[in-house]
């Protein structure tokens, strides 16, 4: 089972999404509190159950927020970002080397994240 890992920062408070494997399947922006960091692990617990729009392909079909975005970065690798329903981004995967990786970050999520506790380190 997967947990939120929330740690403070130098400039303020952050969560990882972790797998069960201790591997890192998103990541939050920094936040100025604790408390807000916490609701944004909220809103990823809400808003995991989107769909997913594929911006890799031509003419891509566009989703209703919430939903993850599956795009290429600069180096050509593949990632996702979940956008909640007022369409901010709350967190952003890892890079992957190939698609159906990518697209499985975002199934892990979506298994993983209603249900995971929070560790505060």
């Amino acid at each position: 089972m997967g947990k939120f890992v929330l740690k403070q920062t130098a400039t303020g408070f952050k969560f990882d999404l972790k797998a069960g494997n201790g591997e890192i399947i998103a990541s939050s922006e920094i936040y100025k509190t604790e408390a807000s960091c916490l609701n944004g692990i909220d809103s990823v617990k809400r808003n995991c159950v989107g769909e997913v729009e594929d911006q890799t392909v031509e003419g891509f079909e566009k989703k209703k927020h919430p939903k993850f975005e599956v795009f290429k970065d600069k180096a050509g690798e593949y990632r996702f970002r979940l956008k909640a329903r007022n369409g901010e981004t709350i967190a952003t995967g890892e890079s992957y080397k190939t698609k159906p990786s990518c697209l499985n970050g975002i199934e892990t999520i979506k298994k993983n994240a209603p249900e995971a506790p929070i560790d505060k380190i």
